[in-house]
């Protein structure tokens, strides 16, 4: 019997060129161009005025003809007297928003996941995207009407009988990070938890059932299941999150900030704000700014390693 040669069926599709490739996807390498182009000009193109750091620059001279001053503005930051105040209101205010503000959003999905009825779940997690859309103005002024003496929160407070008189929770320092840090998590809670909604809505349903079937009850399987599956989404997001920790919610501080909590609201971003804006000092500012920024890129590099070495996910 001869000996028949089996060859495969497939037949290799030629392989297309750069250019017709290009022609097929029109449409989609024109979005990718206006977006380089717009990254090119609002990201990277701006860097080129980072020379006003380490020089002495007017309004009324170009950039580059501004003498040149070396680190003279970064030690002047490094010995102002009111940086470690500045510092303190920064890292506190950040530290609250990394711990509370940033397990209040996987908590508000995971009681949603929770939840049996579809209708009420989406009405629930409609009601809590509202405030995101809210401008910080806007917001900000109906938050220092509710904090003021004769406001909602003191009405509230005193006919439960927690209060005798009012308190003017924006006129005392000491409140101010509370109402700042309540305030925040009220606004984005919802907006947050999308991607953990989206996160858990991606694990595979048998799971569930399989656990259901071996007596596993709501918290075990929260704890065994959900957790364990959206740990990377977790990881991930706490990464870009420690990134921001030398920066702050600067619209909402703005709005918030008044002569009598100036104490505890004075933050980097503002204090960055009032030197650079109201004081005129632009060299400064921008010194200040590009160490905030050093800051960041550190804080993003060592917070990606720790999340790499801890659940294996990061972003390179």
């Amino acid at each position: 019997m001869a000996n028949v040669t089996v060859r495969s069926g497939l037949h290799h599709q030629p392989r297309k060129s750069p250019l017709n490739s290009f022609r097929e996807q029109i449409a989609i390498q024109i979005m990718v161009g206006l977006g380089m182009v717009w990254m090119f000009v609002f990201c990277y193109l701006p860097f080129s005025g980072l020379y006003i750091a380490f020089s002495d620059y007017r309004v009324s001279k170009p950039i580059y003809e501004a003498p040149f001053v070396g680190l003279k503005y970064f030690r002047e930051f490094v010995t102002d007297s009111a940086v470690p105040n500045v510092l303190f209101n920064t890292l506190g205010l950040s530290f609250l928003g990394l711990t509370i503000g940033f397990l209040c959003p996987i908590l508000f999905a995971l009681l949603l996941n929770e939840m049996a009825g579809r209708r009420f779940k989406r009405f629930v997690q409609t009601i809590s995207y509202l405030p995101h859309f809210i401008s910080w103005v806007v917001l900000g002024g109906m938050l220092i009407s509710w904090t003021g003496e004769f406001g909602l929160i003191n009405e509230v407070l005193r006919n439960l009988g927690l209060i005798k008189t009012p308190i003017y929770l924006l006129g005392d320092p000491k409140y101010f990070w509370g109402v700042s840090v309540i305030s925040n998590i009220w606004k984005e809670v919802g907006w947050n938890a999308i991607i953990y909604i989206a996160a858990i809505a991606g694990i595979n349903p048998e799971l569930y059932e399989v656990a259901h079937i071996e007596g596993a009850n709501r918290l075990q399987r929260i704890r065994y299941i959900t957790l364990p599956c959206i740990k990377g989404t977790i990881a991930i997001l706490f990464t870009l999150s420690a990134a921001y920790l030398l920066n702050s919610n600067f619209s909402q501080i703005f709005v918030l900030n008044n002569a009598l909590n100036t104490s505890r609201s004075m933050v980097l971003d503002l204090y960055t704000y009032r030197i650079g804006i109201k004081l005129g000092r632009y060299s400064y500012a921008t010194a200040v700014g590009l160490m905030q920024s050093a800051v960041a890129l550190l804080l993003w590099l060592v917070s990606n390693r720790i999340s790499r070495r801890l659940t294996g996910e990061s972003l390179l």
